[in-house]
């Protein structure tokens, strides 16, 4: 039985992973905007109620759907590094990887500049109108989350002691707010405000008030504070001393996000579309071209052999993201190749009975693969890996800051076949102190990227770190049919994966597929600091049969139960072969909510 409907309207479809950004999103169909618009509005609240899982400062991938042309493309809101920003620079510290919290680990803020870029070439909504949600939940208070909340008070001392300026943004009175209690973030609201203001100034069209918007955030009175405060403060960070930033307004000035051209692979009739390498979007692709030549609805949905099949895919395409991806303007990256069906073939034989423990990228176009020098460290099987945190050695409050898996979804679809999918992440709240007057901390995507030579991930100056963002549009006989993503780190591209598979082999409704038992394996290093991995590791949410249990140990999995609903927040707009919208949005966390009309 399902616990929520599957949802179907005529008019517009939104679904993210917070209720009250989902209804500022639907809202925008009511002032003449499309799915761009409500996208954006969507994402904009989504940035002040859940504040523990991204910011203005953050990264976002967001894919399009154009219905006035029919094309798939990426608009890329993951920022480079700064110029400052290399590899003996790190080392010179004495470190020998970037850092999971802190200044030093921050990237030019992707997150704003992208948004701006959707709603001014895609959308019809002045910026003023799409704002105003957000603005009126930063100045006059939502109901924080109980997560949130916890997160919060978990980082407390760390807030009143080191971080003051978010203490004086998340504190109330000096003490975590309680769940659902009233927060506000007046700073934010200002920023806003004033940012409107000049971007209004400056008159024009509607797209000359949105490019003004982008300078004055990137070239102003942000910029300059960002600036400031990266080059002057030295604050506690997951290496457990004090480091200032690299970043500085000149790399914010530097900076445009760009508009790609989608990763895709046909999967049993359908035309799949990911963000490029930069990403780890194609590791989706790549788990589909492995599973295309395995007969999944033979197996039966929730078999030993679905679980098994699907968990070795897995293994063998996440070893070649470790292996070969990387921002494709810095390195070479074999895509091509990677995606070529000869290639799957050849990997597919990999696959055999029992579960590997190894790490297994290819040799596209016969090229040796690089995996850097992994660290000693393997997460304990109760310390699952999208949780965990950093060794033993540091304070514990500064621990807390380097936990991962924070991520948010964002998806829209219009009457008129637009799609958008997103999935916003980083500039979070325990990861990065709050930049003072702006309301928001920067991001540590930096971490992301390896300090080793040679890899198409080593870290550089202007070079975007490969992010785990991954969200899917998905094409039905050249017309639009779904959008989907999910929050999860290095799993999202695991869970977004059950629900395509359930949908697409078991023919599971998209609320039955979103809502089915979801599972995953934590066998490739974590893309995050410190990069543990548990190579045997196979997490289901608990429910299945004892016998499919037994018989994945048999095969040498590394089983283990996690609580029910617990993996992963699919959220999915889409549109029928009449011409409906749908939705659907996982129940998991008790937050997402899709809307129709």
């Amino acid at each position: 039985m399902l616990l929520r409907p599957d949802l179907r309207g005529t008019q517009s479809a939104v679904s993210s992973t917070h209720w009250l950004a989902s209804a500022a999103g639907m809202s925008m169909f009511d002032l003449g905007g499309n799915a761009f618009d409500a996208a954006t509005a969507t994402a904009f609240v989504i940035q002040v109620v859940e504040p523990h899982l991204n910011g203005p400062a953050g990264d976002v991938p967001i894919m399009v759907h154009r219905a006035w042309s029919g094309q798939v493309e990426v608009v890329c809101g993951q920022g480079p590094m700064p110029a400052r920003a290399t590899i003996p620079e790190f080392q010179d510290r004495g470190l020998t990887a970037v850092p999971g919290s802190g200044l030093l680990a921050a990237c030019v803020p992707g997150a704003f500049g992208a948004w701006l870029r959707l709603l001014r070439d895609y959308g019809r909504l002045p910026l003023a109108d799409v704002l105003a949600p957000a603005v009126h939940y930063a100045e006059h208070g939502y109901p924080i989350l109980p997560k949130a909340a916890e997160m919060i008070g978990s980082l407390a001392e760390l807030f009143r002691d080191e971080w003051a300026e978010s203490g004086r943004t998340y504190l109330v009175d000096g003490v975590a707010p309680r769940p659902g209690q009233r927060v506000r973030n007046p700073d934010l609201a200002g920023t806003y405000r004033r940012l409107l203001a000049e971007a209004q100034a400056a008159g024009g069209t509607r797209e000359h008030r949105i490019d003004a918007a982008h300078r004055v955030f990137y070239e102003g009175f942000v910029a300059e504070a960002v600036d400031r405060f990266a080059t002057t403060a030295e604050l506690a960070d997951a290496t457990g001393r004090r480091n200032g930033g690299l970043i500085t307004g000149a790399d914010l000035a530097a900076w445009q996000p760009t508009i790609e051209e989608s990763a895709t692979l046909d999967y049993r009739g359908l035309s799949v579309h990911k963000p490029g390498p930069w990403s780890q979007g194609p590791v989706f692709l790549q788990q589909l071209a492995l599973l295309e030549g395995f007969d999944l609805a033979g197996m039966g949905a929730g078999s030993a052999e679905h679980l098994h099949t699907v968990v070795e895919c897995a293994k063998l395409a996440f070893a070649d993201r470790e292996a070969w991806y990387g921002d494709p303007e810095h390195a070479d990256v074999p895509l091509k190749a990677l995606l070529d069906r000869a290639y799957a073939d050849e990997r597919r034989a990999l696959v055999g009975e029992a579960a590997s423990g190894a790490l297994r990228p290819g040799s596209p176009d016969g090229r040796d693969p690089f995996l850097p020098p992994l660290p000693d460290h393997v997460a304990p099987a109760d310390d699952p890996a999208w949780l965990a945190q950093l060794d033993d050695g540091i304070p514990a409050v500064v621990r807390r800051t380097a936990a991962r898996g924070d991520t948010c979804c964002v998806t829209a679809t219009d009457v008129e076949g637009n799609m958008v999918s997103a999935t916003p992440s980083g500039g979070w709240l325990k990861s990065s102190p709050v930049v003072p007057g702006l309301g928001f901390p920067l991001g540590t995507r930096g971490q992301m990227a390896w300090l080793a030579e040679g890899h198409p991930n080593a870290l550089a100056p202007g070079k975007r770190p490969r992010t785990t963002l991954s969200p899917t549009i998905v094409l039905r006989d050249g017309k639009p049919y779904l959008a989907f993503g999910t929050p999860g780190g290095d799993q999202q591209d695991q869970w977004t994966l059950n629900f395509f598979v359930n949908h697409v082999d078991f023919g599971m409704s998209p609320q039955e597929a979103v809502e089915a038992v979801a599972f995953h394996t934590d066998h490739a290093p974590s893309s995050f600091s410190p990069r543990s991995a548990r190579p045997l590791s196979l997490v289901t949410e608990s429910g299945r049969d004892e016998a499919v249990l037994a018989e994945l140990r048999r095969r040498g999995h590394e089983v283990q139960e996690a609580e029910p609903y617990t993996l992963g927040k699919v959220c999915v707009t889409g549109r029928t072969d009449d011409d409906l919208v749908l939705a659907a949005a996982s129940p998991r966390g008790n937050q997402a909510y899709a809307i129709v009309k």
